[in-house]
């Protein structure tokens, strides 16, 4: 099995309900974000996917993130834009766009500072 692993940035606001404490403030974070793509078999090129179309594929997904309110997002009306639920959310769109059957995400972390993330394992 191999795993591919890409990491890439955002910024953005959010306001947590129901969670207590000063979370339930508007407040901001600049996230961090792992990325983990996995399969059995590499191309004939030697390599399970290239890092240049994950990396396409994560700033799309980084870019309808990036120096938003989360809150006002549609994805995040049925949802609190918790790192757990920007986690579920950046994986399940990455894999919507990897248009290859041997390659498929894994998990995605987001981490809320340097000391607090949340991943999410497909």
């Amino acid at each position: 099995m191999y795993e591919l692993k890409v990491v890439t940035e955002f910024a953005a606001a959010h306001q947590l309900t129901m969670v207590g404490s000063k979370c339930e403030n508007l407040h901001g974070h600049n996230w961090k974000v792992e990325v983990y793509v996995t399969g059995e078999k590499m191309d004939d090129a030697g390599v399970l996917m290239d890092f240049g179309i994950i990396k396409k594929h994560v700033r799309a997904i980084m870019s309808l993130l990036d120096h938003k309110y989360l809150n006002e997002l549609d994805y995040f009306q049925q949802s609190q834009p918790s790192s757990e639920n920007i986690a579920y959310f950046v994986a399940t769109e990455l894999q919507k766009r990897i248009d290859n059957q041997a390659a498929s995400v894994s998990k995605v972390t987001a981490w809320e500072s340097d000391d607090a993330g949340a991943t999410y394992i497909v």
